[in-house]
């Protein structure tokens, strides 16, 4: 039986059996990178958090300064995920997991102890660009030897994703509250250990299909899978509004709670109720949607909940009282719910797309087409709010974001209904099934 069905309710077994029970049931190579994962995630938010302040605190940056030293981290990383993805393909897995570990120790080593703005940039491109290193090759890695479990695997993953995101956040305030330099060095070493562990116990895996040809063909014969790029493009629409529990929600907390304790309290529930929730739920919900509706509904529907979000924010609600806070936290709701619901489906249908061929390097182009989405929905999300509300028309914003969702819905829905010349989005991972 499926190990997923297991996981059915409370009254068969608590959270954390489901948990280990199915991370048991996954060979070693993949249980090393779920901890790999969860580890990764520690590392990076107990300090990624932190570092907007320190730079303008401490090293008295200018707001351009801090600008440009967050947006090279963030392009080194969503620009270079394409050439991660093509070195995994080329030179094996392990490899590019390996030397995005050790390049994120040192840029974060780097970090806490520089304080001129040229070291800033370089040890924030470092980091930036290790992720774009290890994690097409940590997701092709997982794909390969989960098979035709790789539905299970990627639920099981953002189960520890999550959890690194809720940990994380919590020991770089404890460390930071001592010093900045802590935090950063602390965090070099999470990464300086799962780079030693990774060199000893991760078996060396290669693309299951190897290209003998070159670089720029392999990039036409990806950018030419008309069926995966239409796919990413549809799905653009899920990490734009995914992303608004870090831009616009907190925004809304902020001017519904104010900037004191009240509006600090509900922006940490928004982060603590969708790592929470996938943590607690992710498993039963997969399975159930897998059960119910297969790789090409729950995606739709995953989309649908996504959409309809922000809905809550774009009804009246009263001026004061508890009721105040109900819409952003029903909002993250929701959120959380529909990213549970489409990434485990989202990741298979990547890999079934690729034809199981250049895995790492599809998963590289639709990182950076999914990272170049955020990037431009974020400026219209922060710009439209600010308008809206200046116009008298703050519902404008929340509605446009519901309209994205539901034209990426209709998007995927219409891509599986395009006729025989090119197969549905699920055709390839249901027959691999």
């Amino acid at each position: 039986m499926d190990a997923l069905q297991e996981c059915r309710g409370p009254d068969e077994a608590s959270v954390v059996t489901n948990i280990i029970r199915q991370f048991r049931s996954f060979d070693r190579p993949v249980q090393l990178l779920l901890l790999n994962q969860f580890s990764i995630n520690v590392g990076f938010y107990m300090l990624m958090p932190y570092l907007a302040v320190y730079l303008s605190g401490e090293l008295a940056l200018t707001g351009l300064a801090i600008g440009l030293v967050l947006g090279v981290r963030n392009f080194a990383q969503q620009g270079m995920f394409l050439i991660g993805g093509t070195l995994a393909d080329r030179l094996g897995y392990k490899p590019l997991i390996v030397a995005g570990c050790a390049l994120r120790t040192a840029g974060f080593g780097l970090l806490g102890f520089v304080d001129t703005l040229p070291a800033l940039i370089i040890a924030s491109a470092a980091t930036g660009f290790a992720g774009a290193l290890f994690n097409p090759a940590v997701r092709a890695y997982v794909a390969n030897d989960a098979g035709p479990r790789r539905v299970e695997a990627f639920a099981l993953f953002n189960v520890f994703y999550q959890t690194g995101i809720l940990v994380g956040p919590l020991i770089g305030l404890v460390l930071t509250g001592v010093d900045f330099s802590l935090t950063c060095a602390v965090a070099a070493v999470v990464f300086a250990v799962l780079t030693v562990l990774q060199i000893r116990s991760l078996p060396a895996r290669k693309a299951t299909t190897r290209s003998d040809s070159s670089v720029l063909q392999d990039w036409r014969s990806v950018f030419g899978n008309r069926r995966f790029v239409l796919f990413a493009a549809a799905m653009v629409g899920s990490y734009v509004l995914s992303f608004q529990i870090y831009l616009a929600l907190p925004l809304e907390a902020r001017r519904v709670a104010g900037d004191g304790v009240s509006g600090t309290v509900l922006v940490a529930a928004l982060f603590a109720v969708s790592g929470v929730l996938a943590i607690v739920g992710q498993l039963r919900v997969t399975g159930w949607f897998r059960r119910k509706f297969g790789t090409d509904r729950s995606l739709v529907i995953g989309m649908l909940l996504l959409a309809v979000a922000f809905l809550p924010l774009a009804l009246p609600t009263p001026s004061s009282g508890p009721l105040l806070f109900v819409p952003v936290l029903l909002s993250a709701t929701l959120i959380a719910f529909g990213t549970m619901v489409v990434f485990p489906f989202e990741m298979d249908t990547i890999v079934a797309l690729s034809g199981d061929r250049l895995v790492a390097t599809h998963y590289g182009l639709y990182n950076t087409v999914v990272g170049v989405g955020i990037l431009a929905g974020n400026l219209f999300t922060g710009t439209a709010l600010d308008m809206a509300r200046s116009a008298g028309v703050p519902a404008l914003p929340w509605l446009a974001l519901t309209a994205l969702g539901l034209f990426c819905a209709w998007s995927l829905r219409a891509l599986n209904r395009v006729p025989a010349a090119v197969e549905p989005v699920g055709a390839l991972t249901r027959r691999k099934q």
